[in-house]
């Protein structure tokens, strides 16, 4: 068997970002909501509450996002100890993400212009995407009494991106897929009047991460009057936990529409028989055991038909295999030019 070595102009690396839909079943939108009454009582019930796009019980359920509230002050769930007030399950998420996302649990988050102490985290399952959170693709809606506003980022509409603790930010809109709906309920940002950005997206992680403050302002302010327990406005129903309060907000819109997104990178191996290379099969059939070309034809005007192209290292040892589509002529008159494509 003959060998030839590749030169290094034989190889070009490129990459592309490929999206594909987020929620189980291939599904481009998620629009029934389940919970695990099970999850909701249990221990973990106090931080986080996991939500299926079918029954919990159903063997096709599986987890699509979870949703935790935080609060720096620790309102909205009960304190570990009722001798030290503030130390709750809420401050204990709040404390999470700011060290997560901020990477520093002394500063609040800053939703537009507005600075928080409160915020729910819309956590995407790691196994729902691969690489990332495909930008413009967010529709998410979030119903309540004032109405329902529907959030995207604003990715398209920035020059600069925000980078915070390593991380790439974007700012929640009022919108739809990357378009940000204009009037006069929402500032020219597309913020909630008063109450800054609807929240942040940080697609590499995987995070939606909404502001409450946005959410409870009145509909003329761009707000849907969403209030829960432990909210800073008067609750409608305390015995709600905010979890579960904001996922009946989302649940009742019926629409969360998000994709993935993920970088393929290609090798691709420039293949370049000459014209006096590879004319002379390498079957053994050709050869008589004496070490003579059986067909005399093929002595002085061989043909061959490449089929497949090996890659080899130094060792001689196969890395990969490349199928033409179709057989190719080679003899001394012609040479080939062969792309293989190597993707990983």
């Amino acid at each position: 068997m003959s060998f030839v070595r590749f030169e290094p102009d034989d190889f070009v690396v490129s990459s592309d970002a490929i999206s594909s839909t987020l929620w189980s079943g291939g599904a481009t939108t998620l629009t029934t909501f389940f919970t695990s009454s099970t999850q909701e009582a249990g221990s973990s019930g106090e931080f986080y509450l996991n939500v299926y796009q079918t029954a919990s019980t159903n063997a096709n359920a599986a987890v699509q996002f979870a949703i935790a509230y935080g609060n720096a002050d620790g309102s909205g769930s009960a304190c570990y100890n009722t001798l030290v007030n503030g130390k709750t399950p809420t401050s204990t998420i709040f404390g999470q993400w700011q060290d997560l996302v901020i990477g520093d649990e002394n500063t609040n988050f800053t939703f537009g212009n507005i600075t928080s102490s409160q915020m729910f985290a819309l956590s995407i399952e790691r196994a729902r995407y691969r690489e990332a959170l495909f930008l413009g693709s967010l529709a998410l809606s979030i119903s309540a009494s004032g109405g329902t506003v529907t959030v995207t980022d604003n990715s398209g509409y920035v020059t600069a991106i925000q980078q915070i603790n390593g991380q790439r930010v974007f700012q929640l809109i009022s919108g739809s897929q990357g378009t940000k709906f204009t009037g006069s309920a929402t500032t020219a940002d597309g913020y909630s009047a008063n109450s800054g950005s609807y929240g942040w997206l940080l697609p590499d992680i995987g995070v939606i991460l909404l502001n409450p403050l946005a959410l409870a302002a009145p509909a003329v302010s761009g707000g849907i009057a969403f209030t829960f327990s432990g909210s800073v406005t008067a609750s409608s129903a305390p015995n709600k936990t905010p979890n579960t309060s904001l996922y009946q907000a989302i649940s009742s819109s019926g629409n969360f529409l998000l994709n993935s997104q993920e970088t393929i990178s290609s090798d691709f191996v420039f293949v370049r028989p000459k014209s006096s290379q590879f004319n002379y099969s390498q079957n053994p059939s050709f050869i008589s055991g004496s070490g003579n070309i059986v067909y005399t034809q093929f002595i002085n005007n061989p043909q061959t038909f490449i089929t497949t192209i090996g890659l080899y290292n130094d060792n001689n040892e196969l890395l990969a295999v490349a199928k033409l589509s179709r057989p190719l002529p080679k003899d001394f008159t012609k040479e080939a030019l062969v792309r293989v494509k190597l993707d990983f």
